[in-house]
């Protein structure tokens, strides 16, 4: 499902114009973006948690050269469902046959 897939079900689901829809859920991304990049964590109680983790420093091997590299510290955007979110999909995913 893409963007404009969620944007298309919502505004067929609340009746709400697709334009008006695509800059409620641009204005709720660029919320969370902006909230993450200035080290804040946003939670949406039964869906999940957007993290700001921190990766420590670390050495590499770049292994063509064989030289050692330091990379530094740096902090990464994380997704951590909710736990009823986490058991709705376990459950249901039962129900789902994957072809292959």
């Amino acid at each position: 499902m893409t963007k404009a897939d969620i944007i298309s079900e919502i505004s067929t689901k609340t009746g709400i114009e697709k334009v008006d829809v695509q800059e409620t859920v641009e204005a709720f991304f660029k919320v969370i973006k902006t909230s993450m990049i200035g080290g804040e964590n946003v939670y949406v109680r039964g869906f999940g948690s957007f993290v700001v983790k921190k990766r420590a420093q670390k050495t590499a091997r770049n292994i063509s050269k064989n030289t050692a590299i330091i990379i530094p510290e740096h902090f990464v955007p994380s997704f951590k469902p909710a736990k009823v979110f986490v058991d709705k999909v376990k459950s249901n995913t039962k129900k789902i046959s994957v072809e292959a």
